[in-house]
């Protein structure tokens, strides 16, 4: 069945030439016009539901800014309907709650690769399908910090559906397993906890385009739990920055 009308995509309200081939994805959707400032010409193109998006240019290229809303449903919808309208390459912007100990709010996590344990990815691919981040944009996002400067880690992060199953698991009818499973996740190393990146790079892997993940770590509930320091960073201008900056990299690096 044809989702679209007149060529426009029916949640992103898009169509062809309305993006670049390049989109960063933030949750937010106050959050696109802070990133389009960092585009050269930026303009609204779509405002519908929790998709919002601007186009314009860095260095040249035609590059987006679109939101996806919370959770891996809607980001997923808007993956799917920009491919279809040509973009190929995209970053998620956004924010995460740090889970190793040596995080700290303030410090930016770029994902290698994600906990399925959301509900997504699973109508898409078999739980033992992998969700693994592109590895240029990886490389792109790790280069970026490291010029910025930014104190950053590259790692597994957790992909939840449930905000609160995270952070107040105890109230919960199955927190033996939020509770076990979390402990698991310590275990094996895992950085940080978010909601978007497993079902972003699942669907990715099935529609042949590239993904990647940067996020800035808002606070560290493990930190808190054992009276560590754990500073409360809100400003998601240090991931943004990093996004921008692997744009221009994969931009360079793809013109060569």
């Amino acid at each position: 069945m044809n989702y679209s009308e007149n060529g426009e995509q029916y949640h992103i309200g898009l169509r062809e030439g309305d993006v670049g081939k390049y989109v960063l994805l933030p949750g937010d959707p106050k959050r696109c016009e802070k990133i389009a400032g960092y585009f050269d010409e930026p303009r609204l193109v779509a405002d519908r539901r929790e998709f919002t998006t601007y186009t314009g240019y860095l260095n040249g290229e035609k590059v987006s800014v679109t939101s996806t809303g919370i959770g891996g449903a809607s980001a997923a919808i808007a993956l799917e309907e920009l491919v279809k309208v040509g973009a190929d390459t995209f970053i998620r912007v956004g924010t995460c709650g740090g889970i190793d100990l040596n995080i700290k709010g303030g410090d930016i996590v770029i994902a290698s690769g994600a906990i399925r344990m959301e509900g997504t990815s699973r109508e898409y691919a078999p739980i033992e399908f992998p969700a693994v981040a592109d590895i240029d944009i990886v490389n792109a996002l790790a280069q970026a910090a490291k010029n910025l400067g930014y104190n950053s880690y590259t790692g597994v992060v957790q992909c939840k559906d449930s905000f609160y199953g995270q952070h107040d698991p105890e109230r919960m009818p199955v927190n033996y397993e939020l509770q076990n499973k979390w402990e698991a996740w310590k275990r094996l190393g895992c950085l940080a906890s978010e909601m978007e990146s497993a079902a972003l790079f699942v669907v990715s892997s099935f529609l042949r385009v590239k993904t990647g993940s940067v996020f800035l770590t808002v606070a560290n509930q493990e930190r808190e739990k054992l009276g560590f320091d754990n500073p409360v960073v809100h400003d998601t201008d240090s991931a943004i920055k990093t996004a921008i900056e692997a744009l221009k990299i994969l931009i360079e690096n793809n013109r060569k």
